[in-house]
């Protein structure tokens, strides 16, 4: 499985190339939006898009990890479409080809003849990338492949992507908004179970040289499986991190609110109210589920909580496995606030492998109760109580 694993991460920094590649040209990056059809949007937004670049990073992975484990391509699921409909009225399905030439071929269709883009896009699709992790290396664990599913988001916070903002600045850490919120998503579960068990977060946009102007990533990854626990060691507390941590202990030592949460510019005004109560200051907004589950991960928060239904398998599958590498998790927010910890001693963790009952479209895959991402259980116990002694009744939520 570590095998699999270091597979994910080098096809990431490939997406990630491609991400960087066509945010790079501004006349480039405009020939590449296309607007979501009906069924395919998310309902949390009034206009949502993709990209050319969401669905070619999505064809690189997929076919990456089929050509490498062959088998493993029909439980490789993805966020996107992989057709598109030029000014012609043609429908293309867009793929990786065996050739440069041929890929370039391809796009030129979609980019209705536009030759200098489809050749350079090419160019960066089939530009292959060395990825070495020491940690990861010295790891060697089995698991039958066919028991494995992939969800791919291959870039998350498309309109962040989309809009590109480079000039924002960061509180405590967390961006909450612009290019350092895009992320691309590689989560790994047991289809029999649906538990996450390896987990791969591509931040393509970290660090821009102010010459170049030029964009550096960062990769973090985490797998969990039978006793073993691993992740990334980008993951130990940084000097940045540290002194953010002790500022908020120094401060939160003589406050009455122990915790930290991020949340989306959208959450339920009861469940913000809540919050102020139970976390004070120490409240975050950011955009994309996946750099919230994120900020959670590299310990720049206690708490990522959200209790709309407009976040999918796709976004969190990937930061559950990891915060399960760190001794963390993701749970059902719904079920958690209407549960009986002298019945139900175990929380409702997130699963992957089943679909929502009666659902159509995306919808099948939403994450219906909502989400509460964390480091610590012991924490969330904690956190859980305060929310639900100062939340109204869940009823009059939903």
């Amino acid at each position: 499985m570590s095998q699999i694993l270091r597979e994910l991460l080098r096809v990431s920094e490939r997406a990630a190339n491609i991400a960087r590649a066509c945010r790079q040209q501004q006349a480039l990056f405009q020939l590449l939006i296309e607007e979501k059809k009906e069924g395919e949007k998310n309902k949390k937004f009034s206009v949502d898009f993709k990209t050319l670049a969401d669905v070619l990073v999505q064809e690189v992975i997929k076919q990456n990890m089929e050509n490498k484990f062959p088998g493993l391509e029909k439980n490789i699921f993805g966020e996107e479409s992989n057709e598109f409909t030029n000014d012609l009225g043609e429908k293309i399905t867009v793929r990786l080809c065996s050739a440069e030439e041929e890929t370039a071929e391809l796009l030129s269709k979609v980019l209705n003849g536009n030759q200098s883009a489809s050749g350079a896009l090419a160019k960066v699709v089939h530009q292959d990338v060395a990825f070495t992790d020491a940690t990861l290396d010295s790891v060697e664990i089995s698991i039958p492949q066919d028991t494995l599913g992939i969800w791919v988001d291959p870039i998350d916070s498309t309109y962040q992507y989309i809009k590109g903002s480079t000039d924002i600045k960061s509180n405590q850490g967390i961006f909450p908004s612009g290019l350092q919120c895009v992320t691309i998503l590689i989560g790994v579960y047991d289809i029999q179970t649906g538990v996450p068990l390896m987990g791969v977060i591509n931040q393509p946009f970290v660090t821009q040289d102010p010459k170049t102007l030029r964009w550096k990533g960062q990769c973090y990854w985490g797998l969990s499986y039978m006793g073993t626990n691993i992740h990334s060691p980008e993951l130990g507390v940084s000097k940045g991190k540290r002194e953010v941590q002790q500022e908020r202990s120094s401060s939160e030592a003589q406050a009455p609110h122990p915790f930290s949460a991020v949340i989306s510019t959208s959450e339920k005004e009861t469940i913000k109210a809540a919050l102020a109560r139970v976390c004070g200051d120490g409240i975050f907004r950011a955009a994309g589920a996946g750099y919230k589950s994120l900020c959670v991960v590299q310990g720049l928060v206690d708490i990522y909580i959200f209790s709309e239904d407009t976040t999918f398998k796709w976004d969190s599958c990937a930061a559950h496995a990891i915060l399960r590498a760190m001794g963390g998790g993701m749970v059902d927010l719904k079920g958690c606030l209407e549960r009986n910890p002298d019945t139900e001693p175990d929380l409702p963790e997130l699963v992957y492998h089943v679909e929502n009952p009666g659902a159509t479209g995306v919808d099948r895959w939403a994450n219906r109760g909502g989400l509460v991402a964390y480091r610590c259980k012991k924490q969330l116990e904690a956190f859980l109580s305060l929310l639900i002694q100062n939340l109204e009744p869940w009823e009059t939520q939903t």
